[in-house]
């Protein structure tokens, strides 16, 4: 730490507010009130206003104007999957969406009431540091779904140099990540497009379409999400794109994994082999004949189908799929020879794709890994200008 810096909690620069409960049932078709909900905050900390959009009455914005979000406010979410809260700042979000007010959802909290001797963008970048997130982390509570206190959030500590000091790192962060950014979307364009080759193959998979259902058995999983134990000694399938484990199994077979509810109606779709276990809403699909349908190719016509899946999901505050909507899917069943034909194609596609979105993830992963390293330096003292050095050879 250098000289002259305070170590100061972050009760003393600022306030948190948490958000209200608004009622599902309060929801409306469409309005200008728009309320920001946990599933609205994405795991890389951005807001994304389409993700599981849901309307208030516009007279919400009069009614708790006390929840309503100002331009310039930070906001930070206080309950997460990871277990590492979700800190994001608001002007941006306002800018490109004239027009709609924002409320806060509960488990959403509004930082507020800054003293004079801290620097917002100063703050913010602080709240995306490894020391933080490694400090809220430690203090988060639950099982998957982590829940962190108002508390524990304002008992945080920030170090407070000067207010020009502040403006100094900022600057310099503020051109890296600019860097870093543009490094970073380029390389998603490229995972995008590695993806699309894949997706437009198994797109051109028709032949005569049948219900699913004629085809197979469906069932639930009958466990909570919660009853994941780390190091268990079998898989255990949820609704998430992780794979959890746990010590107790009640399948042991080939089987086609749905996940039967998401916030967003971004289902997901698994193939296993085994013993293995599953939550209340997961759907565990086996095959009645293998000699009409291998499970190979029912997992390829799964993931061919999930947008259609998340079209005719239903739910308000979460997308869900019934069963009949599974049954009464529409799949291509042609011949097991065909099936393997096709098979053979769609799995080399895949190994490609694969193989291209490993080395562009990599790519991400270094420009996001730099961009911890750079927090690290500023809120220790040790950022500098020739750091933009380190971040030119980094992106190029």
């Amino acid at each position: 730490m250098r000289e002259g810096w305070q170590i100061r909690k972050l009760s003393e620069v600022c306030d948190l507010q948490n958000g209200f409960a608004f009622k599902s049932k309060t929801y409306v078709d469409h309005s200008n009130t728009l309320n920001i909900r946990m599933s609205n905050i994405r795991p890389n900390g951005n807001f994304d206003p389409e993700h599981n959009i849901k309307y208030l009455p516009d007279s919400y914005a009069d009614e708790y104007k006390q929840f309503l979000l100002d331009d310039g406010d930070l906001v930070i979410a206080m309950t997460d999957m990871a277990g590492e809260p979700k800190i994001l700042g608001l002007p941006t979000i306002v800018k490109n969406h004239k027009g709609r007010a924002f409320l806060l959802n509960q488990r959403v909290g509004k930082l507020k009431d800054f003293s004079d001797d801290i620097h917002i963008p100063y703050l913010r970048y602080y709240l995306s540091s490894p020391k933080i997130k490694k400090y809220y982390k430690s203090k988060g509570a639950g099982g998957l779904q982590i829940n962190i206190s108002k508390k524990d959030i304002l008992t945080a500590d920030i170090p407070v140099p000067t207010i020009e000091e502040q403006k100094r790192i900022v600057a310099i962060l503020d051109e890296a990540f600019a860097g870093i950014d543009t490094a970073i979307a380029n390389t998603e364009k490229n995972l995008a497009n590695a993806r699309e080759l894949f997706e437009s193959y198994l797109d051109a998979v028709a032949h005569d379409k049948q219900p699913m259902g004629g085809f197979v058995t469906i069932k639930t999983g009958k466990l909570n999400a919660n009853a994941a134990v780390e190091g268990g000694k079998y898989p255990f399938f949820t609704c998430s794109r992780e794979i959890y484990e746990i010590d107790s199994y009640a399948f042991d077979c080939e089987a086609i994994l749905l996940a039967g509810n998401n916030a967003s109606g971004d289902f997901n779709v698994k193939h296993y082999e085994g013993k293995f276990n599953a939550y209340q809403r997961t759907y565990v699909i086996t095959i009645d004949d293998e000699q009409s349908l291998s499970y190979r190719f029912l997992y390829f016509q799964l993931l061919k189908s999930l947008k259609e899946l998340k079209r005719s999901s239903v739910g308000a505050g979460t997308k869900f799929l019934k069963l009949g909507m599974i049954q009464d899917l529409k799949i291509s069943v042609p011949t097991l020879e065909k099936q393997t034909e096709i098979l053979e194609k769609l799995e080399s596609i895949m190994e490609n794709s694969k193989r291209l979105e490993s080395v562009y993830q990599t790519k991400i992963n270094s420009l996001n890994e730099l961009k911890q390293s750079l927090l690290q330096k500023a809120f220790s003292g040790e950022l500098t200008s020739e750091d933009d050095k380190l971040m030119d050879e980094a992106v190029a």
